[in-house]
Formats: C-alpha cells, structure tokens, sequence
C-alpha cells in the first residue's frame, strides 16, 4: 500500500480475481522472485505501478478459469506465466493470454516460476543483442543465480563452449552440473584462469556481465577479436581503459526490459521450444512461503544463502 523497504510486504485476504477477454485467472502453486520487484517495491524504478499493488510477474499453477475468447487453454491445465495483470505474489492471479504458457510435466510449478524473466533476459542477451553463434566461447561472470544458469543452459544447447564463475564452492558445483567449466571468482587471478579455459587462450566471443561495475574493466581483458561484453546488470559508475577495447576492436551492448513485441515473441517461442524439448531446465534455488515474500527480497539482492538458482515464493493452497 505504499512503498519502501521489505517490511511493506504484507499479506492481505482479497477476492479471487475475475480473467477478463482474452484473460486467464491461474491458481498459483509458485511465483518466482527477481531483483526488479525490489525496486518497484522501493519506489526507485523509471515506471511505477498505481497504488495498492500485489508485485510479481512470473509465477506457475493450475488455470483456474479463462475469459471470453480463450480457447487455447482449459480449467485445470499446468502453465507458467512471464508477466500478469494483478500479480504473482498471490494464490490467485489474472494475466493476459500471451503472458501464459503451457508447463511440461517434467517442469515443477517450482521450476516453472523460474522461467520467465531469467530465461528472457539470458535468451535476449545470448541472441538478440548477439547473435550468438554455435561453437562460440561464451562467458558468464557471475552463472550460479537465476541468470546466469538459464544463460548456460540456453549457449549450452545451442553448441557453445560455456564458462561461468561463482563465489562459493556450491555454486561452483551447480554450473558444472550445468555442463559448464567453473572458476571461483573471490580469489585473485581467476580471470587468468578463465582465460586459461578458452581455446588457445584465445578470449571469449561473448562475456555476459551481471556486476558491470565491478567487473567491465576485467571483462574488456578477456574479450577474443571483435567479441561483445553484453551488459545485464550493473550497480554504480566504472571506470575501464578504453584501450582494451579497440586492441580487439570489440563491443560492449546493454540490455534492459522486454525489448520490442515482435522480439518478445520470438524469445518467448524459443524458450518453450526448449522447454519442451528438455534442454532447459530451470532451477529453483532459495524458497521461501509466502507470509515470508519480504525475506526473500532481502536475498535476492544480498544472496545471504548463496547464489544458487532463482529466488522462489513456494504457495500454498
């Protein structure tokens, strides 16, 4: 009901929400936490919801009951959501028909609330903002959170060479089991390490940088002949030696949103193309109840537990 720090999350008893056209109404089982939620729960983000607001965009379940003219879905079926009209921290939410997707099976509502901002933003910066190709070396500095694991799984499926860093010894682990090479990255000398880890020591076609301003400068080192360092998070100002840069005659990109409605749609086919297929898993990381939502804000900016996976609210019924 107003912005501010976590503590502003609370749990309310409001009526279920009616889909209307072309709308689903989704009995919710998991909704997935992402870094942005927190600033639009601080009132810090560039476009702020109208108070009171329920936050949350990715979320899985049951449909519960679909609008006038949708067809495509039925009472009952497993879906996932990448975005909704009254939001995904609830039991019950509504979303517009292209915000929802059928969930395989094999794909817990856990998982499946892991799907949709992580997987869209490792799928825009793999291959929109790049074109990614098949056998390129591609980096992630800092793969064990939500990101970072949907980027592994989705170059590893399209035939890359992947490596990624962590903090902890567990993370480490988790982006192995990823099929990726892993390197610690809170010790001095790792990004030679990483080097050492590409062919002939060559670089890596494509670095994608979850901590800009720490870590730029370091990536521009790294980058092969006319590499791109894309740019997915960042938290302050960097300073970097542009020298770098040219030496490669490389290019750094930003990424940020949802990009246009066409490319929404071809990032969003891919993924559930994927999803089907079974080369992309999510992986639910920290769970916590819903009571809890402000807890979990805390984590997914301050990883107390670890990075490892996506941030998930587990509902219950």
């Amino acid at each position: 009901r107003s912005f501010g720090g976590p503590e502003e999350l609370k749990v309310e008893t409001l009526p279920i929400p009616s889909p209307g056209k072309d709308q689903v109404c989704v009995k919710l089982f998991a909704a997935g936490i992402n870094p942005v939620d927190t600033y639009k729960r601080a009132g810090v983000y560039a476009q702020l919801p109208a108070l009171p607001y329920t936050p949350g965009s990715d979320g899985a379940g049951t449909v519960h009951a679909v609008g006038e003219g949708v067809d495509k879905f039925r009472v009952g079926d497993r879906v996932w959501l990448s975005g909704s009209v009254t939001g995904t921290y609830a039991q019950y939410c509504t979303a517009n028909l292209n915000d929802v997707r059928p969930l395989p099976q094999e794909v817990s509502f856990e998982e499946g609330a892991g799907i949709g901002v992580v997987y869209r933003t490792a799928y825009r910066a793999l291959f929109t903002r790049v074109a990614t190709k098949p056998g390129s070396v591609v980096f992630v500095h800092g793969a064990s959170g939500g990101v970072g694991i949907a980027a592994i799984q989705l170059a590893k499926s399209h035939g890359c060479h992947v490596i990624g860093t962590a903090g902890t010894a567990a993370g480490l682990e988790l982006i192995r089991s990823q099929g990726a090479d892993a390197v610690l990255h809170n010790q001095d000398g790792y990004m030679e390490e990483v080097l050492g880890l590409t062919p002939e020591k060559k670089g890596a076609d494509v670095i994608l940088e979850m901590a800009a301003h720490a870590n730029l400068d370091k990536d521009l080192k790294l980058l092969k002949k006319n590499g791109t360092v894309v740019i997915i998070g960042s938290r302050g100002s960097v300073e970097i030696n542009p020298r770098s840069l040219m030496m490669t005659e490389g290019n750094i990109v930003g990424l940020l949103g949802l990009g246009s409605a066409e490319e929404l749609k071809t990032v969003f086919d891919g993924i559930q193309d994927r999803l089907e297929k079974g080369t992309i898993k999510p992986v639910a990381g920290v769970k916590y109840p819903l009571k809890e939502a402000a807890e979990s804000h805390v984590e997914v900016i301050e990883h107390k537990k670890g990075t490892m996976g996506k941030v998930i609210l587990a509902i219950e019924h």
